[in-house]
């Protein structure tokens, strides 16, 4: 649950304080449809890699891409099976390419490639399509038996019957992850984690039932595992070599050995060598042994993520989506998170939170600026900003976590929102305009490095408690602390003291960012009459909503009208420090207690409802930009080097592909799981 997501970068205003390293001249646009952009980002620096370096990029790329059809069937149980059809329709069409059906089928088609399935990435609502079930029917009747992706005896007309109405009928497989607690989150949620038939009380009985709450190391049952029901018993699928998803894991782990064979030390070459051994054997602890044996490598210049990681499309907060992040350590900006990891102790002594739920000796917390060189699973095309892993608590207390910011993701949406508009539209003033320009690109990176660092790396659990305790509001909850442990020290003399920022200042640009976001901008990806489904949503609105209730008395933040427009007006940023600690302090003891209680009180309360009347104000304001409340990326293409016995000793790196050839080419070379 560890993961910033890109997303609050969308709707906040971004400054001109791009990185110095980045190609000005770079086209960063790529596609626009829906509510979607896609960009492409640089990979600076590649040039200054080994060519041993490259190659291992290279192999971990294979490996990441390989991964591709776990997502899309995780996400939903007929996902694979639609995904070939569209591409088949799509590639094999002969009719008029300018009809309004074609033009409604290609954005569809977009969307779905975007959604790794027929479920959008954000808000987990099915895509709606807008071309005619009459015109799905007939391309699938033109096409010929040999290019239908037919399941073993399944006929034409039953392949219709199937996915008509999954793709047509808005009551069927609504969304992929239902988290309204009130209702049966597992049986509710159209995601394929879980088998037909199974409840959440059946979920959490079972795990329930396999847990030691006296294991000081326990494992995070469910984390690689789909839970079915066979013969009214409940049991796991586990993914592995030889389980579920094996045919794609024995290419990941291909891709993974050719990756050790050239592997910059000992160290990497071991924690590869056991993330081998559990792909094989899908033995968890083995997951753990390659978690701590990742988290101590600070000296490698390539680093990873492969496997089964993040829990936020899982209702219950357990089942891990599989993604992948391949990349390299940004050296010059490494140094700021460095001075920031390098005093993890002071910021969790100094933290506003009860001394029991401290941590009394923070342990191995590394952190790193990284250039992203490719997004996979999970993490595409839309992707995180920052990383910081392994999720498990005790490894964490143990042995310490890794953080990771993706900096050239990060200002691949700064170059691509300049002269957007955004801040003449929803910033109050000139002054707070100019804040922002000077400081917002700074803050907002460092917001991140301590989110990511520091926030998922404090506090600690208290004996006995389950890290799963918090249920389907764990997401949300871990977020939301996260994100108030940076925020309280974004305005501490202690970043001026170690260099970090030059203006006492500065703060305030990300400060009032947060409250514009949590408040108001982020309504801009919510549907009019639909509440904030979303984790890292919901985190931001219970952050903000929390803030300006509890400050109401002294008029800390206010929301104000100028000319009919509604404006977020702080008035006393230090008294809003204040109050962001004190709710830092209440999600903390909520997660080291595991009141869950208490959790959904919070969220219920200031997370999920939506103003209506604010939000018909912030679609009508947004219309008259042109920017687009998602984003995402497509990845650059790594094109091998040979050498005459056929071994590859080096790489180029080209940009040219755009979206749907890019799609398509995944599609025809990572297929690994059917049709």
């Amino acid at each position: 649950m560890n993961k910033l997501l890109s997303a609050i970068m969308l709707t906040s205003i971004m400054s001109a304080q791009a990185s110095a390293a980045v190609d000005k001249n770079f086209d960063y646009h790529v596609d626009r449809f829906a509510d979607i952009e896609v960009l492409r980002y640089e990979v600076p620096e590649f040039d200054r890699l080994t060519p041993q370096q490259r190659v291992m990029l290279y192999y971990l790329s294979q490996a990441a891409q390989t991964g591709r059809d776990i997502i899309w069937d995780q996400n939903g149980p007929y996902n694979l099976q639609i995904r070939k059809l569209l591409e088949n329709i799509y590639t094999n069409y002969k009719g008029d390419k300018d009809s309004k059906d074609f033009k409604a089928f290609e954005k569809y088609l977009k969307q779905v490639w975007f959604g790794n399935g027929i479920h959008h990435h954000y808000s987990t609502d099915k895509f709606t399509p807008e071309f005619s079930q009459a015109f799905f029917e007939q391309q699938v009747n033109n096409l010929p038996e040999n290019l239908l992706p037919l399941n073993p005896g399944e006929t034409r007309q039953q392949l219709l019957s199937t996915l008509t109405p999954v793709i047509f009928d808005p009551s069927v497989m609504p969304k992929r992850v239902f988290q309204d607690g009130s209702v049966d989150v597992v049986a509710n949620s159209a995601s394929n984690l879980y088998g037909p038939g199974v409840t959440q009380v059946e979920v959490e009985e079972y795990y329930n039932s396999l847990k030691d709450p006296n294991d000081p190391e326990p494992v995070s049952f469910g984390l690689n595992a789909k839970v079915v029901k066979e013969n009214g018993k409940i049991k796991e699928e586990v993914y592995h070599l030889n389980g579920l998803y094996g045919p794609a894991i024995a290419k990941i782990i291909y891709w993974l050995d050719m990756a050790k064979n050239v592997a910059e030390n000992d160290a990497q070459k071991n924690y590869i060598t056991k993330l081998i051994d559990y792909y094989i054997t899908g033995d968890l602890r083995l997951f753990d042994e390659y978690s701590i044996l990742w988290a101590e490598d600070t000296d490698s210049d390539v680093d990873f993520v492969n496997g089964f990681i993040e829990s936020y499309g899982d209702p219950l907060g357990m089942t891990g989506s599989w993604e992948s992040y391949v990349n390299f350590k940004n050296v010059a900006s490494t140094k700021r998170t460095e001075t920031i990891a390098s005093n993890a102790q002071w910021f969790e002594d100094n933290s506003p939170v009860d001394s029991k739920f401290k941590k009394e000796k923070v342990k191995g917390v590394s952190a790193k600026v990284i250039n992203a060189a490719m997004l996979a699973g999970d993490a595409f095309p839309a992707t995180a900003i920052g990383i910081n892993l392994p999720n498990a608590n005790w490894i964490r207390a143990a042995h310490g976590s890794k953080s990771v910011t993706l900096e050239n993701i990060t200002e691949a949406y700064d170059m691509a929102s300049h002269g957007n508009g955004f801040n003449e539209e929803f910033v109050i003033d000139k002054p707070t305009m100019q804040l922002m320009e000077d400081y917002l690109y700074i803050t907002d990176m460092l917001h991140t490095d301590l989110h990511e660092c520091l926030g998922h790396a404090s506090g600690q659990l208290l004996p006995g408690v389950d890290q799963d305790a918090l249920k389907e509001n764990g997401s949300a909850l871990e977020e939301a602390r996260a994100d108030l442990f940076a925020l309280y020290y974004l305005p501490d003399h202690k970043l001026i003291e170690l260099g970090i920022l030059d203006n006492p200042d500065a703060y305030k640009a990300e400060y009032y960012k947060y409250m514009l976001n949590g408040l108001m901008t982020q309504l801009n990806r919510i549907e009019p009459g639909k509440d904030i489904e979303e984790a890292h949503m919901r985190n931001r609105q219970l952050i903000a909503k929390w803030i300006l209730e509890k400050g109401k008395k002294d008029k800390v933040v206010e929301l104000v009208k100028k000319k009919g427009k509604t404006y977020i007006k702080i008035n006393d940023y230090k008294k809003m420090r204040g109050l962001i600690g004190d709710l830092l302090a209440e999600i903390q003891r909520i997660k080291s207690e595991g009141d869950y209680q208490a959790g959904v009180d919070l969220i219920n309360t200031y997370a999920v409802k939506v103003d209506p009347k604010l939000h018909e104000e912030v679609l009508a304001r947004y219309s008259t930009l042109d920017i687009p409340p998602y984003r995402g990326f497509i990845n650059p293409v790594y094109v091998p080097v040979y050498d005459d016995r056929g071994n590859v000793i080096d790489v180029n790196l080209t940009y040219g592909e755009n979206y749907i050839d890019q799609m398509l080419r995944l599609s025809n070379d990572f297929t690994t799981l059917g049709y």
